[in-house]
């Protein structure tokens, strides 16, 4: 009897009864994260790490059934094993993993294998089935290490304030919202936020979680106090009347998209950095090799590309359907388009061995997209 079934509300453990990450109402479900993909409202108890537990309430309710646990502390779920372990791609996150008879399966979530210093280091946890995403599984996907793209960003809003313009970082509002504000302490006097990303912070302070002040954008405040000062805001609010009040202002998407050529042009942007909380194509590939697992079911992403290669090199892997990958503000049509160019860009000569350099003619972080 295999550990984890694959149904249409989710996956689904039967010998303990419960789900991990239901896209449906059930009874009893283990949470990895609180993104909106993979924590969804109407079941009737959710299971997840001590620091999901006030993110889920703000996003589902606060009178929900929560129970929480520590990494690592095990709890028997109808004689299942159940822990979790860091999966480092946002605040809280978690993969699970279960034990039964001898037999272990983790199910991954979202995670990325660099530490952000923020969100807990990711840790390879051995398996015999390792359930792992492919949101960036292409080798076009290779991110530099935070600490040289903090770098680029901090010049970007360096030279903005020079000339006397607001920078405006469009990120998600719970993940790279929060690994922005480290980022940016060191160059600006004031960080400012849409009210979504205060929402978040809120909340992460209220839980004790120590980081960097801001100051929510409010409707009456005036202009001039946003020139040369640093506001980050979700892709929700990007082209949206809100963002007015900034003039002169310019856009730096952090995204893990703004990897492949064109989309900073595509969107308009004046600046692009591929920031992302998911791993990159080696990231993926040393985490399946890590766990030891001799099965790997490839979800959200690009399935297809990743178990064919994961089969090549003599692991075992297949593709399945999930509703994860909608990831909060900048899912749907948006991310599925972004996606498209990035197969074509694959297609157009980069092998597994290889990523696609940007061409000389395109816009690179901090120059202006014509």
């Amino acid at each position: 009897m295999a550990l984890l079934e694959f149904t249409d509300k989710g996956i689904y453990c039967p010998q303990g009864d419960f789900y991990i990450d239901a896209w449906r109402p059930v009874p009893k479900v283990v949470i990895t994260h609180a993104h909106s993909d993979h924590a969804r409202a109407g079941s009737g108890s959710y299971l997840c790490h001590r620091l999901t537990k006030p993110l889920l309430q703000l996003r589902l309710g606060a009178e929900g059934s929560y129970e929480t646990m520590e990494w690592g502390e095990p709890v028997f779920i109808n004689g299942i094993r159940v822990s979790l372990h860091p999966a480092g791609h946002i605040i809280g996150s978690s993969q699970v993993r279960i034990e039964y008879q001898g037999e272990v399966w983790v199910v991954s979530g979202d995670y990325k294998t660099e530490d952000d210093g923020l969100s807990g280091a990711f840790e390879a946890v051995k398996c015999n089935v390792f359930i792992t995403e492919s949101t960036f599984g292409l080798p076009i996907y290779s991110w530099l290490p935070q600490p040289e793209l903090f770098t680029t960003i901090r010049d970007w809003v360096s030279r903005n304030e020079a000339e006397g313009k607001t920078s405006v970082l469009i990120a998600y509002s719970l993940g790279k919202a929060q690994r922005l504000l480290s980022c940016l302490e060191p160059v600006t006097e004031k960080i400012f936020v849409h009210g979504a990303i205060w929402n978040v912070h809120q909340t992460l302070t209220d839980a004790g979680i120590t980081l960097p002040a801001v100051e929510r954008v409010l409707p009456d405040m005036p202009k001039d106090i946003f020139r040369g000062r640093v506001v980050i805001a979700p892709p929700s609010a990007e082209a949206s009347p809100w963002m007015r009040r900034f003039n002169p202002y310019a856009i730096g998407i952090c995204s893990g998209w703004m990897q492949v050529r064109g989309n900073i042009r595509r969107r308009n942007a004046d600046a692009g950095f591929a920031l992302s909380d998911h791993a990159d194509w080696k990231g993926l590939i040393d985490a399946v090799t890590a766990t030891g697992a001799e099965k790997v079911f490839v979800t959200h992403g690009f399935q297809a590309t990743m178990a064919r290669y994961l089969n090549e090199k003599g692991i075992w892997a297949a593709e399945i359907k999930t509703e994860y990958g909608e990831d909060e503000e900048g899912g749907g049509a948006a991310i599925e388009e972004e996606v498209a160019v990035a197969e074509k860009e694959a297609k157009r000569g980069a092998s597994f061995d290889e990523k696609v350099p940007h061409s000389e003619n395109e816009p690179q972080p901090g120059e202006h997209a014509q």
